[in-house]
């Protein structure tokens, strides 16, 4: 990851918006859970989304990553927050709510220290380790 200083300010360079962004705490854990995902576990960079803008009923929303299979059908969200954050039921609840819209099989939380795979099947949720990308187009 390419990271600088600008205006006083430390930035990673996200290649997935194609542009420098302020490296809080919770971007760091992001951009390391992506390079991650890319590198180790054969995700394509070009179907991830990052801040994938969505709405869920009359809300706004924005969720951390998005991974999409090669016909662009959503397969997995990514929820991040910061080393300091707990994973928490709150945290299981917002990726919930997003998935309301995306209807994904997998759910991932991640603080850096801890990873929760959530794999869905009906209305049924259960723990699972982080899948390959291949393991994530089988379960279409």
């Amino acid at each position: 990851m390419r990271t600088r200083v600008y205006n006083n300010k430390e930035q990673v360079f996200c290649k997935w918006r194609h542009r420098w962004v302020r490296l809080t705490p919770e971007e760091w854990v992001r951009q390391q859970l992506l390079h991650r995902l890319v590198e180790q576990f054969d995700y394509p960079a070009s179907l991830i989304a990052v801040e994938q803008a969505i709405t869920v009923g009359e809300a706004k929303k924005r969720c951390d990553a998005v991974v999409y299979d090669a016909s662009l059908q959503p397969l997995m969200i990514i929820e991040c927050k910061a080393e300091t954050v707990p994973l928490t039921q709150k945290t299981l609840d917002q990726a919930i709510t997003y998935n309301r819209k995306l209807n994904v099989p997998y759910l991932i939380l991640h603080n850096g220290p801890q990873t929760l795979t959530v794999a869905i099947d009906g209305n049924s949720y259960h723990l699972t380790g982080l899948p390959r990308y291949s393991d994530l187009l089988r379960s279409e």
